[in-house]
């Protein structure tokens, strides 16, 4: 039986299950008799209806593309062979399997969100080739209230955690209620809305939003994108704590072995209970996926080059120009692409600021900042120039600004006119002018102007406060001794201008904790928004995540006109709205010079051997997709070993 109704943002087709219980309907009859008719009626009236309309998938943008009874992803091959293994390299260290907490450095591969969860289960999985939409895992079903007040998922009873239990509407009770309770810092701002979550049969959980709050449309995407947690284990163990034991899972892979803090192995699942669903099938095909750790990138390369790894996104411009030259490359058994990647990019190593230093709270202080910096020179001298510029939050895709504000933009920017920059609605944001060859007497000018403004000057040579006589001081760290040399020459412009600063790439895990924590004026950060960015933003940007421990908001970001913006993009139901209130929540930012926008990347740059076979109708990339959609060609593997020996012995 089939029926359509209104989805988010479009007719979706659902599915109709009508063997469904009446456990509310039970309920009510029974309150009735107990209590009466006025508690009944508050009782049923959260209820979802009966039988519910189910769907296979949600689609947050467009309408679905795949139908129910779909087979797989156009973008995989269904008959991928599985065997091989795939050696893959990680920066820094890992110190924590928790993945629920914020403590700890958790092993690439056990990320809470994206394809690199390699060991979860999660209720709903995410398409490559459509923008934001979700189709069953875990779940079978999944219905949603016409204002997203309230949600269901319908769980299957064929899934089995990797010790052989039954997963269960429990263990997803059992989810929810600690991420919502105890979970990471992010994790707990995407689920303040978040008020009853029930098991009202078992095979189905009903979740619905606080009384007045106004709806949070990505909220059903998210509880659908959540790692499932296994109650009966977590039962015996404190989930607040960190922990150097691989826990319980239930996903395509488990754990087979780990060094910690050098390399963890993952091996693939022979009985997977999900392994034939569609949103499976041709996908998970290494036997096993090597993860080894690097102090050194320079290292990390040669490691590649020398046939210790299999694979890499080269992060490097300069290591992509000049390293990938050798005999392999040049004989066709080492490959290097770059590959338009098709999503938002964001922005990658833009400086950010911490607000909680008094003196970069002035927007005159922070814009002078702005003008001290030079994207040209540092693209063109040591980037080889390569990167494009990052002149939007959601630079890469249609959530971005443009011109100046469009009447979608200004029905959300109006109501704000007397809380945020007027520059917003007349100027045209772009980055500072420089000719990318020299010194950049206008910039600095007029910098050194908005530095008097705002009470700053320099005497004898230091950047001073008129008022306190405090010299003005900076203290920058970067992610990785790459990182710094890219943000040396802005440094050394702060210098000149009598800034005194101090710039460092502490070990990985030391500055994730000072980034987290707020121990830097200045540092970097890597916003890649997904195209549901409501909660990354209110993570990100939100007053309410500012306070919060070890937050998101590492800038420390308190704006009420900021708060009014990403909850209108919490609330958009139709694509005007929601691309509207992206671009001024985006042209606010901007403006307001919280963060100095720095490189985008004009694609995926892959470095690997040829060993791996891959599907021909790939589009073009949302994500890191060989993980899951590449598989081990033996026949290639031959050929490279056999060309590779025969390069050697020559030698």
């Amino acid at each position: 039986m089939l029926a359509t109704s209104v989805g988010i943002w479009g007719v979706r087709i659902k599915n109709v299950d009508p063997m469904r219980g009446t456990i509310f309907t039970s309920l009510c009859a029974a309150v009735l008799r107990i209590t009466g008719l006025w508690f009944c009626a508050f009782a049923c009236f959260a209820a979802p209806p009966d039988p519910i309309v189910y769907q296979h998938g949600l689609s947050a943008i467009e309408p679905l593309k795949y139908p129910p009874d779909f087979q797989h992803f156009d973008y995989v091959n269904p008959n991928a062979p599985k065997g091989g293994t795939v050696r893959y390299p990680e920066m820094g260290t890992f110190d924590s399997f928790n993945i629920v907490i914020d403590k700890g450095r958790k092993p690439m591969g056990m990320e809470f969100l994206y394809n690199r969860g390699l060991t979860a289960v999660r209720l709903l999985v995410q398409a490559n080739d459509e923008n934001a939409s979700f189709y069953g895992s875990l779940a079978d079903g999944v219905w949603v209230s016409d204002d997203m007040s309230e949600f269901v998922y319908r769980i299957r009873t064929d899934a089995y955690w990797h010790d052989g239990t039954p997963i269960t509407v429990d263990d997803v009770v059992f989810t929810f209620e600690t991420y919502r309770d105890h979970g990471l810092a992010g994790i707990r701002m995407a689920l303040l809305e978040l008020d009853r979550i029930e098991k009202i049969s078992e095979r189905e959980i009903y979740f619905a939003i606080k009384p007045g709050v106004p709806p949070n449309n990505i909220l059903p995407f998210s509880v659908g994108r959540y790692p499932i947690q296994p109650k009966n284990y977590w039962a015996e163990r404190d989930v607040t704590k960190t922990t150097v034991k691989p826990p319980l899972a239930g996903g395509p892979y488990r754990v087979a072995d780990f060094a910690l803090g050098r390399y963890i192995v993952y091996e693939r699942v022979e009985d997977y209970w999900g392994r034939d669903l569609p949103t499976s099938r041709g996908r998970y095909n290494f036997d096993r996926i090597k993860i080894d750790y690097f102090r050194d990138e320079a290292m990390m390369v040669e490691a590649l080059k020398g046939d210790v790894l299999d694979i890499r996104n080269e992060t490097v411009s300069k290591q992509w120009v000049t390293q990938y030259n050798f005999p392999a490359v040049q004989h066709g058994y080492f490959k290097k692409e770059l590959i338009y990647l098709n999503r938002p990019w964001g922005m990658w190593g833009p400086v950010i600021w911490n607000l909680d230093r008094k003196r970069l709270q002035d927007i005159r202080v922070r814009e002078a900042l702005f003008l001290m910096y030079d994207f040209e020179w540092m693209n063109r001298v040591l980037m080889h120039g390569y990167y494009n510029y990052a002149n939007s939050f959601f630079y890469n895709s249609k959530m971005a600004h443009s011109g100046l504000p469009s009447a979608a933009e200004l029905k959300f920017l109006e109501p704000l006119r007397d809380q945020i920059p007027s520059r917003v609605f007349t100027h045209v944001w772009k980055a500072a002018e420089t000719t990318g060859f020299g010194h950049n007497r206008e910039n600095i000018k007029q910098a050194l102007a908005l530095f008097a403004e705002a009470g700053w000057e320099i005497t004898d040579g230091v950047m001073t406060n008129v008022a306190t006589y405090e010299p003005f001081t900076l203290d920058f760290i970067f992610i990785s001794p790459m990182n710094l040399r890219g943000q040396m020459p802005f440094v050394t412009a702060l210098n000149n201008i009598g800034i005194d600063t101090t710039a460092r790439a502490p070990e990985r895990s030391n500055w994730e904790y000072r980034m987290r924590n707020g121990k830097f004026d200045g540092g970097t950060a890597f916003l890649i928004p997904n195209y549901l960015p409501g909660l990354m933003f209110r993570g990100w940007f939100h007053s309410q995540s500012a306070d919060l421990k070890v937050s998101q908001n590492w800038s420390r970001v308190r704006n009420p006109a900021v708060d009014q913006l990403i909850d209108k993009v919490l609330q958009a139901r139709i694509p005007e709205d929601f691309y509207g209130a992206t671009a001024a929540l985006d042209r606010v930012l901007l403006w307001n010079f919280y963060w100095i926008p720095n490189t985008a990347q004009p694609g995926f740059r892959q470095v690997y051997w040829d060993r791996f076979g891959r599907p021909d109708n790939q589009p073009p990339m949302q994500r890191d997709v060989w993980w899951d959609t590449w598989w081990w060609d033996e026949e290639k593997a031959a050929r490279v070993k056999a060309g590779m020996a025969e390069l050697i012995g020559n030698q």
